[in-house]
């Protein structure tokens, strides 16, 4: 079994920052990549960021330049730097990770984490 736990949600005000952390805990052999998806209210839940095993990344590019994504691989854990905030930032952020635990290769999801970007 595996839990995947986000925290670092929470109300900030427009041009302000945010960090958001990840960390995937349990029965985990090896992980490929670990990424930050985010949905609005009425919309899909979209791509912000991905980090592989590798390190190679990938943002949205509504995000380049505002955002970070990083990790810690003895943690298992990733992390989102929200840095200029704007409104339309404002969702719900989950955090996945590609994995393969003690039985397969799977995608995992955590609960989510509200981001509300507002004055």
């Amino acid at each position: 079994q595996v839990q995947i736990v986000e925290s670092g949600g929470g109300l900030v005000q427009p041009g302000g920052s945010l960090r958001l952390s990840c960390a995937a805990s349990g029965s985990i052999f090896s992980i490929y990549a670990m990424g930050w998806y985010r949905q609005a209210p009425g919309k899909q839940r979209e791509l912000v960021a991905l980090i592989t095993s590798g390190g190679s990344t990938n943002y949205a590019d509504s995000v380049k330049g505002r955002f970070t994504i990083s990790r810690d691989v003895a943690k298992n854990s990733v992390y989102l730097q929200m840095n200029s905030l704007k409104p339309e930032d404002t969702a719900v952020y989950y955090c996945n990770a590609d994995l393969r635990d003690s039985v397969r290769k799977q995608l995992y999801w955590g609960q989510g984490t509200q981001v509300t970007v507002s004055s």
